[in-house]
């Protein structure tokens, strides 16, 4: 099964559908239906680790100040008890929180999914990102959950390579901001030429890297599917570019067919 990392770009995404959303659309009907997917979204950054374990997931609207309609979406997939324990089991002896009812599905993850799989039938679950770990424990995590791969589940990071909301603005079109567009394009060079080492230690990319991850919660996910992925991978980007002058839109795809 492949692994994706998917930009997300702006909640608003999930009603006013773009260039970004077609592509997302069709990788959902093009790649092989997955049994499960576990998302590892930006939004739901933690001190530990956690997995959902709800059997019905609830839809978070986790952001504020946006139109009521975006507020009415929902995304009723299901969730996999047997898949979040199956999580637990790989990262083992690192100690993975079951989490029923406190968190759900994030935008990072239904705003996305709502395109791929419209119908909401694909069991759906999400593991948090451990503010507390080094660069190099996300993608040690990725590299061992990605015996999931094998059994039909789709991994899926949510996030933004360059994700920088207080150089944002807010109207488009808005021209790129220099050092946004120097770490997208190292960082898209890094990933074709599979130098991982470069994207776990991406600081040392310098006053680029500074600017582009001011925090680290929307880069992190990207070094869970490079970490899931093999040296058989075929690697894709199907989105790029950078929206806003400041948000990064880069998509990999991870796939060995």
């Amino acid at each position: 099964m492949p692994a994706l990392f998917v930009g997300h770009g702006s909640p608003m995404q999930a009603i006013e559908p773009n260039q970004h959303t077609a592509v997302w659309a069709q990788l959902g009907r093009e790649l092989p239906r997955p049994r499960a997917i576990l998302c590892i979204s930006a939004h739901w950054y933690t001190r530990g680790s956690g997995v959902t374990t709800a059997a019905r997931p609830r839809t978070i609207h986790d952001f504020y100040g946006f139109p009521q309609e975006l507020y009415r979406c929902q995304y009723p997939a299901p969730g996999s008890p047997e898949l979040a324990a199956r999580v637990q089991a790989l990262l083992a002896p690192d100690a993975v929180h079951a989490v029923a009812d406190d968190w759900g599905l994030d935008h990072g993850s239904w705003s996305v999914l709502l395109y791929m799989y419209p119908g909401a039938d694909v069991p759906v679950v999400q593991l948090s990102i451990d503010g507390a770990r080094a660069a190099a424990a996300h993608y040690d995590f990725g590299r061992r959950l990605a015996p999931l791969r094998d059994a039909g589940v789709l991994i899926l990071g949510s996030g933004n390579v360059v994700h920088n909301l207080r150089a944002m603005q807010r109207t488009e079109p808005a021209p790129a901001a220099a050092p946004a567009t120097e770490f997208n394009d190292a960082v898209r060079a890094a990933v074709l030429a599979r130098d991982h080492a470069t994207l776990i230690d991406y600081p040392h990319l310098g006053r680029a890297a500074a600017y582009s991850v001011p925090t680290p919660e929307h880069y992190l996910p990207l070094l869970y599917v490079l970490g899931a992925g093999t040296d058989a991978d075929a690697i894709t980007l199907p989105t790029d570019g950078i929206e806003l002058g400041s948000i990064s839109m880069l998509s990999v795809l991870l796939d060995a067919r």
